[in-house]
């Protein structure tokens, strides 16, 4: 009887860790490149973005491929931000860190 009941605490074990397991990806995370993050201290507007938008955006910063494109990607971006700011009687607070710095500095942009 021992034995199943080993077996059966193995087997939930395993079923229990394999969706963590499953998350974890090899060079993902702060600081390894496409890991990277974007929040309230890096993208002007974050608040006032709807989570499909800053997908949108995350996504958009990721494809660029220079510092270039990246600020271009950046200054649309805060131009929208800052109308929508405009329309809701809001200020745009400026970010603690610049993306596209940030970017070429963890090697994602050249």
């Amino acid at each position: 009887m021992q034995i199943k009941q080993l077996t059966l605490i193995a087997l939930l074990g395993t079923i229990v860790a394999l969706p963590f397991a499953a998350d974890a990806q090899p060079g993902k995370g702060p600081g390894k490149g496409p890991g990277y993050g974007f929040n309230t201290d890096n993208t002007r507007g974050w608040s006032l973005m709807t989570p499909e938008e800053r997908t949108e955006h995350q996504n958009k910063m990721l494809a660029t491929k220079t510092v270039d494109e990246c600020k271009a990607v950046q200054e649309e971006q805060h131009k929208l931000m800052e109308a929508r700011a405009k329309e809701k009687g809001t200020t745009l607070g400026t970010p603690k860190v610049n993306a596209c710095e940030r970017m070429k500095a963890r090697g994602v942009i050249k």
